[in-house]
């Protein structure tokens, strides 16, 4: 199936916001998990926005009254202009575990992808060994280790066509900075809006088109499985393919 790929600039409003009741998609004593909207940043950095870790401390000691604020752990983090499911930890006890269980990769993600390039092999394993600069928040992807590299693998598929854009799913395998985005831009398909890693034109709000849409695991405390899914952004784009998700 032949397609012209027409680069097309593709636009994603963020406005500063609070968290209320719909954008939590999981919560007990222990944890709770939101929606993040693209162009939220985790935790405090040099830009002086206010991070979504602040604003579910807000949410939290609202909901339950509590004057002094509310404790809460960070256990991993999205990149700012991706959206979908990010979890934190209440307590203490649910922190230290959670963590723990990040370091076993007893945490399961799948990610979505946008891309305009159909994926060859359509299915794969991909392991590169990255390096990141700091300086330049930008990593590089090598074949082979290098000094200071850390092997990353994931695993995609595609799984749907629209007007030309593919939905590629992803398991992260490991969790690198950047992982998903320059991994994908070294198999040829560079994720829509993320010139960052190759595609031609950034967003006009420099976001791309990356969900976290699952996470899954066994909790620390309970011990029962739970699995956490994040609708896609209701922006007029990413509407078109969540049908093909799972």
């Amino acid at each position: 199936m032949n397609h012209k790929l027409t680069m097309a600039r593709v636009e994603f409003k963020y406005t500063p916001h609070d968290i209320t009741d719909k954008d939590v998609l999981y919560e007990d004593n222990h944890l709770i998990a939101v929606n993040k909207r693209a162009g939220d940043i985790v935790q405090v950095d040099e830009t002086g926005d206010e991070p979504l870790d602040e604003k579910v401390k807000k949410y939290i000691a609202h909901k339950y009254s509590k004057p002094n604020g509310a404790f809460l752990g960070v256990v991993h983090r999205l990149d700012r202009p991706v959206s979908g499911v990010i979890l934190f930890a209440k307590t203490s006890k649910a922190l230290d575990r959670i963590n723990q269980m990040f370091k076993k990769r007893e945490m399961h993600k799948t990610y979505y992808a946008v891309v305009r390039k159909r994926p060859y092999p359509e299915e794969g394993t991909l392991v590169h060994w990255l390096v990141k600069n700091p300086q330049k928040n930008v990593t590089k992807a090598h074949d082979k280790e290098v000094q200071g590299s850390l092997r990353s693998e994931l695993h995609y598929k595609l799984v749907g066509e629209q007007d030309g854009y593919y939905l590629i799913e992803v398991d992260p395998i490991t969790g690198r900075p950047h992982q998903i985005r320059v991994q994908l831009s070294t198999l040829g398909c560079p994720i829509v809006g993320d010139n960052k890693y190759g595609y031609p034109r950034g967003s006009l709000r420099k976001n791309i088109c990356l969900h976290a849409r699952r996470l899954q695991f066994i909790h620390p405390i309970k011990k029962e499985p739970v699995l956490i899914t994040a609708p896609v952004p209701q922006d007029g784009f990413w509407e078109k393919f969540e049908g093909m998700m799972r």
